[in-house]
């Protein structure tokens, strides 16, 4: 499938911004971004699993109740979470004097409910709040389709790159297109959905079979991505679908429904495997892949295992064809598998080696094997004979550079 450009504004109907607020004292760029449809949009969203949930996860939750949203508004630096009342006060006050300046541009029919909110970065001080009300005409006259470029900068915290792609396929002869942009570099863990990502989308959809598609689409991307293990308080994956691409409405799993999914999945798994390849201080992506497993949520815990060692890790860092470690953390995944009919490779762009076959040891080359992991991106395999299920996640190596980043990130 081709990839365009554009991200978010790349469907019909929406624009993007992003403006510098000074939310955090030092930073120069873009902190805060607003993505808006001109149509209401069926909405939905996953959200992180962790206990501590951010104040803007809470309301965006509250908000999609109603499957509808016109805009989505974003800001890095703080993230206003473990923040009590006033957090809850900072969150919902980004809804509503975001809904007062779209209602001021003539969109009328907006209103606060209307409006999804973002926050990332630190965890415990509270927003300041009134330096985004203080830009938000801004942020709204400077909408345009071109202005996802300063919207995929304004989320991003420790990002070496933004991340943002967009495609497109054909459902019942209608062109339709989907974009998105996502931010995520550490505090990175499979057990929700993403980081921060927002994907919106033309197509015709009702509201279950958005949510059903989105719900699917991350069980075998976003979930299958680790940089370290620590799963954030702010983690949100956001859809808005406007239905202008005027396809014949998908309202049930027929095969539209498959294209749309196979489209999304596509998208999904570029941001996927963006954010695992730009974990903080990473100098490899690493991308395990298990087949032959018993069935499809086996093999992807399985690869989730592997990906998720940070001795691991740790040897891929050192470009240690260290394949024990991989037979370890395949044992501790809590999914069976027989290591005895179990092999595991090796692959980048400098060729491929087989260093366990059938439950045994295979005398390898070592400076061979060296070669082939030091390419930025590394596939392993661990081939079964359990079943004929495969699957795969992404992650990236453990370096000096992950703790130097985050030995001092709160000041």
């Amino acid at each position: 499938m081709q990839f365009f450009d554009g991200g978010v504004c790349f469907p019909k109907g929406f624009t993007a911004h992003g403006v510098l607020a000074g939310i955090k004292k030092g930073r120069t760029k873009e902190d805060v971004a607003l993505i808006v449809s001109e149509k209401q949009c069926n909405a939905s969203g996953v959200f992180t699993k962790n206990l501590v949930q951010a104040e803007p996860v809470k309301l965006s939750r509250k908000h999609l109740e109603r499957r509808r949203s016109y805009a989505v508004i974003a800001n890095s630096g703080n993230a206003n979470a473990c923040t009590g009342a006033q957090g809850e006060q900072n969150a919902l006050l980004m809804a509503s004097c975001t809904a007062q300046a779209l209602q001021k541009k003539g969109m009328t029919g907006v209103c606060t409910g209307d409006v999804l909110v973002c926050s990332t970065g630190v965890i415990g001080q509270q927003l300041a709040v009134e330096k985004i009300e203080a830009k938000i005409d801004e942020l709204v006259a400077g909408l345009s389709k071109e202005g996802n470029v300063k919207a995929r900068q304004a989320i991003m915290t420790t990002d070496t790159v933004h991340k943002e792609c967009a495609v497109q396929t054909v459902i019942g002869g209608k062109d339709v297109r989907l974009g998105t942009m996502a931010k995520g570099s550490g505090m990175i863990h499979i057990n929700m959905g993403t980081m921060l990502g927002f994907i919106t989308t033309d197509c015709a959809i009702t509201p279950d079979m958005l949510d059903e598609a989105l719900r699917e689409s991350v069980e075998g991307t976003y979930n299958c991505v680790s940089v370290d293990g620590d799963s954030s308080t702010n983690d949100t994956l956001l859809i808005l679908a406007n239905g202008m691409a005027e396809n014949p409405v998908i309202s049930k799993k027929d095969d539209n429904y498959y294209l749309f999914l196979d489209a999304l999945n596509v998208l999904n798994t570029r941001m996927a495997r963006s954010i695992a390849g730009d974990g903080e201080g990473a100098s490899h992506l690493i991308e395990c892949t298990v087949t032959g497993a018993k069935d499809v949520q086996s093999a992807r815990n399985l690869a989730k295992s592997v990906i998720s060692s940070s001795l691991v890790k740790a040897a891929f860092f050192g470009r240690d064809a260290n394949w024990g470690r991989i037979l370890c953390a395949l044992g501790y995944s809590g999914e069976f598998f027989t290591p005895g009919k179990t092999s595991v490779s090796f692959k980048s762009e400098a060729g491929s080696i087989v260093v366990f076959d059938h439950g045994t040891p295979v005398n390898f080359d070592e400076v061979k094997a060296k070669e082939i992991l030091g390419a930025k991106e590394i596939q392993i395999t661990a081939a079964m004979e359990d079943g004929s299920a495969s699957g795969t996640a992404w992650g990236c190596d453990l370096t000096y550079d992950y703790v130097k980043i985050n030995g001092d990130y709160r000041t």
